[in-house]
């Protein structure tokens, strides 16, 4: 795997700044906080060519929830490291199976996940990457 991501030396970060609508869930509506919000930490992940690898943190707030499954080209990990988030929830958030902290999953490229939702509110962080050896 080749990476181009910056060199960063611990970095304060304002737990309450820096998080804006993660692509792929609904927008808030106006003067309402995002139901699920990212903050990239570190990021040169490239879709288009399919390269690259991200870090972020991902915050579902209560009641926050993904209407459709994902499914991605690259690498996912993810750690969920605090509060509990349902996995395979229908669009209000019920159903589907509840997680509590402290959670890892991993999954390889073209598996399809979701919808996730979480009553009580959740962070995970994810490391998303392309293996540039699977590409050959």
């Amino acid at each position: 795997m080749l990476f181009n991501k910056p060199h960063r030396e611990f970095i304060p970060l304002d737990p309450n700044e820096g998080w804006h609508t993660a692509p792929g869930y609904p927008e808030p509506a106006p003067g309402q906080k995002a139901q699920v919000e990212q903050r990239i930490l570190s990021s040169d992940l490239d879709d288009v060519n399919e390269k690259g690898s991200r870090t972020r943190l991902l915050k579902f707030n209560p009641g926050g929830v993904s209407a459709v499954p994902f499914k991605h080209k690259h690498w996912e990990e993810i750690y969920l490291m605090e509060g509990e988030l349902q996995v395979g929830c229908d669009a209000n958030g019920d159903g589907g199976e509840t997680f509590k902290a402290p959670t890892y999953a991993c999954r390889p490229p073209g598996v399809l996940h979701g919808p996730f939702g979480s009553k009580t509110g959740c962070v995970v962080i994810e490391f998303h990457y392309y293996d540039e050896k699977e590409k050959k």
